[in-house]
């Protein structure tokens, strides 16, 4: 049983280690074939804060100046309808609104975001001037709709507006799903929208990100440039890598912690073993057994123990990564370094257990082990 124990420690280190390792390595391959789909060449541009203070306004004609921006690929612009409210139906009280916000957009936006509809389609000329919404993810969950059909319809202030699409999540944009989308002609006529946008989603060539950065404030409000924030939403998914990085690290020290106190089982578990081994140690020695080839016996007896040990920590680590990986939808990558490496650790660790309990073993004198045994 105390040999169990020990090995059932090791194999809870190597098994921690892998875990995490594996399961950041998933999660951060799962997050770059995102960014590969998503592409890195969005760039936004909002209003920031005006110079003798409240918030700024970006220009009506902002969407025109980022579009003659070299390097531009695509333009699309939404801007928030103020006072605006989404509700199933009017029972419901006007107090919950549930943070649902309503935008008024262009037919380009899913092109340029590389949104995808999941239910229904997306706005089209005819009806991006009528009462007409399409529905961020979240959105659609707090309304509780899931599927669309002709009866389907949200009130929007005081006029229903059928609902013609739901979309997937949008990782470059979340504030789009907790939004209702509607036309940009029927925002302005309908609801009041003032024309100025609150968001412009820019989609440029890949090799020129930097240099339409550098420019698009002044193209989007040449009059006021420093009234315009500029950023790159993919950044804010590799600073979650970063941070996914420096909690591995954090996590492969409690790894760590517990592989060493599996290495203090295995050393106690072979010195408990020469002092009940005394007996055997004696006749071997009487029978012309060698101080090195006792120690060697010692020593082998500790690395196998860790080795088995190792090995089902690094089968329990892979298990508990695969599952995680599949129960998330990510790809499964598990470093062969971690395997590898974590099984010629504990191998390693057990040589440095077992050193001391088998150079004592190999001092015993024949006649003292078996009078002792």
């Amino acid at each position: 049983m105390r040999v169990v124990l020990s090995a059932l420690g090791i194999a809870i280190g190597i098994a921690a280690m892998i875990a995490v390792v594996g399961i950041s390595s998933s999660s951060r391959a799962a997050l770059d074939a995102q960014l590969a789909s998503l592409g890195t060449n969005l760039v936004t541009a909002a209003p920031g804060d005006a110079l003798f203070g409240g918030s700024a306004k970006l220009p009506m004609e902002s969407i025109g100046g980022a579009g003659r921006v070299d390097g531009v690929q695509g333009v699309s612009q939404v801007a928030e309808v103020k006072n605006a409210s989404v509700y199933r139906n009017d029972r419901i009280p006007k107090a919950e609104s549930g943070g649902i916000t309503v935008y008024g957009t262009d037919l380009g936006l899913p092109d340029t975001l590389r949104a995808n509809v999941r239910t229904g389609e997306w706005l089209n000329a005819a009806t991006s001037k009528y009462p007409a919404v399409v529905l961020g993810s979240t959105a659609a969950d707090r309304l509780g709709i899931s599927r669309i059909d002709a009866d389907t319809r949200v009130l929007i202030g005081d006029e229903y507006y059928s609902v013609v699409g739901i979309l997937d999540p949008v990782a470059l944009a979340p504030e789009i799903d907790s939004a209702a989308l509607v036309g940009w002609a029927a925002a302005a006529d309908r609801l009041g929208m003032d024309g100025h946008p609150t968001g412009l989603y820019v989609r440029t060539d890949p090799e020129r990100v930097s240099e339409v950065r550098d420019v698009l404030a002044q193209a989007v409000n040449p009059e006021k440039p420093f009234e315009v924030e500029v950023s790159r939403p993919s950044d804010a998914l590799e600073a979650q890598e970063a941070a996914d990085q420096a909690f591995t690290g954090l996590l492969l020290g409690l790894g760590g912690v517990a592989l060493l106190v599996g290495g203090v089982g295995v050393a106690n578990t072979m010195v408990i073993s020469v002092l009940e081994r005394r007996g055997e140690i004696g006749l071997r020695r009487a029978l012309g057994a060698t101080r090195r080839q006792i120690r060697g016996q010692f020593l082998v007896e500790a690395m196998v123990l860790s080795a088995l040990g190792g090995a089902a920590g690094a089968v329990l680590g892979a298990l508990v990564t695969s599952g995680y990986a599949l129960s998330q939808g990510w790809l499964i990558a598990i470093p062969m370094w971690a395997l590898v490496g974590g099984v010629l650790a504990t191998i390693g660790i057990g040589a440095v257990a077992g050193l001391l309990p088998a150079v004592r073993a190999a001092r015993m004198a024949p006649t003292e082990a078996l009078g002792s045994g």
